[in-house]
């Protein structure tokens, strides 16, 4: 059956398993939007461009399927742009669809042309470097080829995002239905089979170390291999540290957790690492600038190294390693825990990771190499009223970073999105919103008063919409970062760092929604009013201007 171009788009995305599409309208992009009407789709009309792919992506992040995002031409989509590059970096299958100017225009100077013709922006050029795939479709004989090859990219062990422009004459175009016959809709089943070899050399360095390490990477999550994590931590008293990215991977207030490692960490699993651990096993972790403490080459001196990675490319990217491994983690892992089973692997001396942090701590004190001091301890109260009021788990997508990477202990049941990537202010409120409209746990946006001058008007999309959604605002009227490394590596030579805001509790009542302020530990006890899992909150955290975490970003 002959249907328009514009309704075989919506029918492709639904069997993409698209439920919602967050964008903003134009002429240029009307077909499409007139098609997904009567669509089971649901759109959501958001406040920028850039918010709506980011909302993509935090939809991506939390369903594991594809996020979607719509907008017309020209400025609608360039707006795209560092949200679609944020997905790229993260592996998020986000697939963009943009209107386009119509062909027979091309290259004369039409209204937001971005064929590349006749000097008009070339958009396929602008997105070439941060997309998986992106195609300008100028006729419709190989538009299948193309919605193939972009499902293909999208359902990838190792997913990114997809653009489609669309001229405006092209979506009005008849085309066969029977197209989607001929696209491939799920991903390919293929099963990872590991070597005998690599588990049984895995085996032998276990089995001659004495006190092994695991260092959890962001691989472990997307794997859904916790669990078999967790098996074989246990049963052979390995203690784990994670990548920022893979808090949680290993239950962070289990007793054999040493919390995140990183530059802006506390220091607690650096100290295990440099002072006990004789074999490391990396699992799924790229030992990027904050992992690798902007690549010390003494990190992993004098230790035996086993890294696993489903990218060849991550694999002795930085270190040298004894035993490399190219597989998915989850098939490592599983084959790994079933070994053990068999082979009954003596268990390692117990270690008391509690007082291991006790200790490192009161070195880090005694050195005065505490990052933290008493200027936040309603930061640090923050969060360990969180731990105590959500055992059920919550779900949140941190833009500071720094704190919780610090104060908040990921459980098994928590989902905890740190803005890694590109790290682009403005990032969490619009991919928590993504995220609420597919999950019903309690959601938080942990964002800096910097960040959310970016997007704080997306959350009258959380408002429009009844998202349930809670925004944790840091507020020390400054850029943080930049003043702290302006006050450490510039003596004070404060430039375009700070600000002032605006009277909150004002900007949330304009809003519609409940705001709180947070300016010591007693005031905690305020927030026993929300309503965390339905309402729309706004929760004001005060920090001094001049409290600067104690660490060194060598910038």
């Amino acid at each position: 059956m002959n249907i328009p171009v514009s309704e075989l788009i919506v029918r492709y995305m639904e069997h993409l398993g698209v439920d919602c599409i967050f964008g903003i309208p134009g002429s240029h992009i009307l077909p499409v939007y007139d098609a997904l009407y009567d669509s089971k789709i649901k759109s959501m009309l958001v406040k920028h461009e850039q918010a709506a792919a980011f909302m993509a992506g935090g939809h991506a992040r939390v369903t594991g399927g594809v996020g979607a995002c719509i907008t017309t031409a020209g400025p609608g989509a360039t707006n795209l742009v560092t949200a679609i590059a944020s997905a790229y970096a993260d592996h998020l299958p986000v697939l963009a669809i943009t209107g386009e100017a119509p062909t027979y225009i091309f290259g004369k100077g039409g209204l937001q042309e971005s064929s590349g013709e006749g000097g008009a922006i070339d958009q396929v050029a602008l997105f070439a470097g941060i997309t998986r795939y992106h195609k300008l479709v100028e006729r419709t004989d190989y538009l299948g080829t193309v919605l193939n090859q972009a499902a293909k990219h999208l359902q990838s062990k190792t997913p990114g995002p997809v653009v489609l422009s669309i001229p405006y004459n092209i979506q009005k175009e008849l085309v066969d239905d029977s197209i989607l016959d001929d696209i491939t809709f799920s991903r390919a089943n293929t099963e990872c089979f590991i070597a005998d070899a690599h588990i049984d050399k895995t085996l032998a360095l276990l089995k001659e170390a004495k006190k092994p390490l695991i260092i959890a990477g962001y691989g472990c999550i997307r794997s859904n291999a916790q669990e078999a994590l967790s098996r074989i931590c246990e049963r052979l008293n390995i203690p784990v540290t994670s990548s920022l990215k893979a808090k949680g991977a290993v239950d962070e207030r289990s007793t054999l957790a040493l919390g995140s490692l990183g530059v802006t960490s506390g220091g607690h699993a650096l100290r295990y690492l440099e002072q006990e651990a004789d074999l490391v096993l990396v699992l799924g972790a790229g030992f990027n600038e904050r992992t690798s403490y902007v690549w010390d080459k003494n990190l992993l001196a004098g230790k035996k190294l086993i890294q696993v990675d489903n990218s060849a490319q991550q694999l002795e990217k930085v270190f040298r390693a004894d035993l490399t491994v190219h597989a998915d983690l989850g098939a490592y892992l599983k084959a790994l825990d079933t070994a053990l089973q068999t082979q009954n692997l003596p268990a390692k001396a117990p270690v008391d990771v509690a007082a291991f942090i006790k200790n490192a701590q009161k070195q880090s004190d005694d050195a005065g190499e505490t990052i933290f001091d008493e200027k936040f301890d309603q930061v640090r109260a923050f969060y360990g009223w969180l731990e105590k009021q959500f055992p059920e788990g919550l779900v949140m997508f941190d833009d500071n970073i720094v704190f919780a990477q610090n104060f908040y202990r990921v459980s098994s049941k928590d989902r905890f999105y740190p803005n890694t990537g590109i790290s682009s202010l403005g990032h969490a409120i619009p991919a928590a919103i993504g995220a609420g409209c597919a999950i019903k746990q309690p959601l938080f946006a942990v964002i800096g008063d910097g960040g959310f001058h970016m997007c704080a008007m997306e959350i009258m999309t959380a408002v429009n919409y009844n998202i349930p959604l809670n925004v944790v605002l840091f507020n020390n009227n400054t850029m943080g970062l930049i003043r702290k490394n302006q006050h450490h590596l510039y003596q004070d030579r404060f430039i375009d760092c700070d600000f002032t805001n605006p009277d909150y509790a004002l900007l949330a009542q304009s809003f519609g929604i409940n705001h709180v302020r947070v300016d010591n530990e007693q005031d905690l006890d305020k927030l026993a009013a929300l309503d965390f899992r339905q309402g729309i909150n706004l929760i004001e955290v005060m920090i001094d201007q001049d409290a600067y975490p104690n660490y060194s970003s060598r910038r």
